[in-house]
């Protein structure tokens, strides 16, 4: 096809259209001789009439009508394509859809994405914070924020965060009272503080590791938690161990309200890596995304 066909197919959609030569042409920014000239020189190309003409209106002939149902979608298309290399100007532009869990969002996204928004004001960001395990092709992201063994197998998972560990943390009347645990299996006489998982629904069983054996251990006490602010305020109070991420209680255990135990048990895991599916090609917004994440992640 002839570059001037696809402008004179154009040309005639839009007439089909706006059942005018008048208003195509206003729509155009042409002349209506000039839109009534090449309707007719496409026409003589093919044959065939496509528009029935009177004194009030315009209308599609039948081949008219068959021309316009093709014609419709695959213009779209184009102009839907044309419109998506936008993405590929020189400044990265366009909005970047990510999913997460809280602490990461706080932790890991938010000095990131507040950097990235001050250089670059052609990106919008949205974060969506969910507890859940979201299908991201599914629910349209761009990418999803888990730690590493969260993440599918059939996704690229990119470190962006340093490694985490885990830390059990009681109040000092709590342990006056009750006594230090010295293993994991002295937790099962303790008074401790359950956490409801949003990804399962199932209660956390606490994970230890050490001299290369793992122990996973449930359990038991008076609450069952899905926040951990709470979890942490109620620990403080004295109702019970609790297991959290080792900076989550950092403030709490540094003005001594909680005291950690079980230390030595608590080794270091990977932490939040961002997943993205590997089909999907990467637009200039999301990739400066990505690059902002790991450079953050190298200069901590």
């Amino acid at each position: 096809m002839r570059r001037e066909d696809l402008s004179d197919l154009a040309v005639f959609l839009a007439v089909a259209e706006a059942r005018s030569f008048t208003r195509a042409a206003a729509q155009l920014g042409a002349s209506q001789s000039a839109i009534s000239q090449i309707v007719r020189r496409l026409e003589a190309s093919i044959g065939i009439k496509l528009l029935t003409r009177n004194t009030r209106n315009v209308a599609p002939t039948e081949a008219g009508e068959q021309l316009i149902a093709t014609l419709r979608p695959a213009l779209g298309e184009i102009d839907a394509r044309l419109a998506a290399l936008s993405a590929f100007r020189e400044r990265p532009a366009g909005t970047v859809r990510i999913t997460s869990s809280r602490h990461a969002a706080e932790t890991i996204l938010w000095p990131a994405v507040s950097q990235m928004l001050r250089e670059n004001p052609e990106v919008d960001v949205e974060i969506s914070v969910d507890g859940h395990l979201t299908e991201i092709v599914a629910e349209r992201f761009d990418a999803g924020v888990r730690l590493g063994e969260q993440v599918a197998k059939d996704m690229i998972a990119a470190p962006i965060g340093p490694e985490l560990r885990m830390a059990v943390v009681g109040s000092p009347d709590y342990l006056a009272a009750r006594g230090v645990p010295g293993s994991p299996q002295e937790l099962t006489s303790h008074a401790c503080i359950n956490i409801r998982m949003p990804s399962s629904g199932g209660l956390y069983a606490w994970e230890f590791s050490r001299g290369g054996r793992d122990l996973n251990v449930r359990v038991d006490g008076p609450l069952v938690l899905n926040d951990v602010g709470i979890i942490l305020q109620a620990s403080a109070e004295g109702l019970g161990l609790a297991c959290v991420l080792e900076d989550q209680a950092s403030s709490l255990l540094a003005s001594g309200r909680l005291v950690r135990v079980l230390e030595d048990w608590c080794p270091p895991f990977p932490g939040y890596h961002l997943y993205y599916p590997d089909r999907r090609q990467l637009t200039p917004a999301f990739s400066l995304f990505l690059a902002t994440l790991r450079q953050r992640r190298r200069s901590v």
